[in-house]
Order: structure tokens, then C-alpha cells, then sequence
């Protein structure tokens, strides 16, 4: 698939995804390689907590808001992001929860970048796009504080 343009305003927040298909990355080769699960959870909690939790109030707050609640896109975003949060959250089973964050994580990450985002940047305002850089710049600097 070739490359997508992101409006200029849109990019900080599309950026933030390259950090989940790394993390995905990271998870993929800990499963081939042997690695801790605990320790593989560990630090799935960890970057929830420092970089996805922000990543999804930008969304939820901003730039879903531009397609409107009923919207099925933004229907599916929101269920996506509650299952995340419960994988991210769940201890029982490591192994399996690391898979299936792997996948769905990725997946997600897919479908915000090609098919929600893209409508956004089709259908928003500039003062939407905007509004959407602006608090993405409050809640990195916010991040960067803590």
C-alpha cells in the first residue's frame, strides 16, 4: 500500500502509532525468542500508561469528535480501544494476552491510519485539525512533565 499524506496537523498525532507497531515488533520477537512474559507484560503496562493512554484521549477527545459519536468508525474505534484496555490491563494469562496484544494492537493501529484518519482528514475543518494539534501539544507536554 503506498504511503499515506497526512495533513500537517494530523501528523503528530498519526506519528504516535509508529511507537504501537513498535511495540508490536517488540512483543512478535520476545514470543519467538523466548522471552519473559511477566517482563514483556511489565512493560506493556508501561507504555499504556506513558504513551497510550494520552494517545486515546487525543482521539476520543478530538479527533473523533470530527466524525461524530454515531459514526460507525468512530463506533468501532471506541470498542477497539476499550478491548486494549483490557488486554493491556490483564495478568492471567500472559502469554496469551501478549498475543492478542500484538495482534489487535496492530490491527487497530491499521484501521485508524487507513480508514478512520483518512476520513477525518477528508470531512475536518481547519479549526477542527487545530483544535486536535493543540491538545495534542497540552497532553505531550503534559507527558513530557510527568
Amino acid at each position: 500500500m503506498p504511503p499515506l499524506e497526512r495533513h500537517a496537523l494530523l501528523r503528530p498525532v498519526s506519528r504516535e502509532h509508529y511507537d504501537g507497531l513498535m511495540l508490536c515488533w517488540h512483543i512478535r520477537r520476545a514470543l519467538t525468542q523466548g522471552g519473559d512474559p511477566d517482563a514483556q507484560m511489565r512493560a506493556c503496562a508501561d507504555f499504556y500508561h506513558t504513551h497510550l493512554l494520552s494517545h486515546f484521549a487525543i482521539e476520543e477527545e478530538a479527533v473523533f469528535p470530527v466524525l461524530g459519536a454515531e459514526d460507525p468508525l468512530v463506533k468501532r474505534a471506541l470498542a477497539e480501544h476499550r478491548r486494549l484496555t483490557r488486554l493491556f490491563m490483564a495478568w492471567e494469562d500472559p502469554l496469551r494476552n501478549l498475543s492478542l496484544i500484538e495482534e489487535e494492537l496492530e490491527a487497530h493501529i491499521r484501521f485508524e491510519e487507513r480508514v478512520l484518519f483518512q476520513r477525518v482528514q477528508e470531512v475536518a475543518t481547519e479549526e477542527e485539525l487545530e483544535r486536535i494539534d493543540r491538545l495534542h501539544g497540552l497532553l505531550a507536554g503534559a507527558e513530557l512533565l510527568s
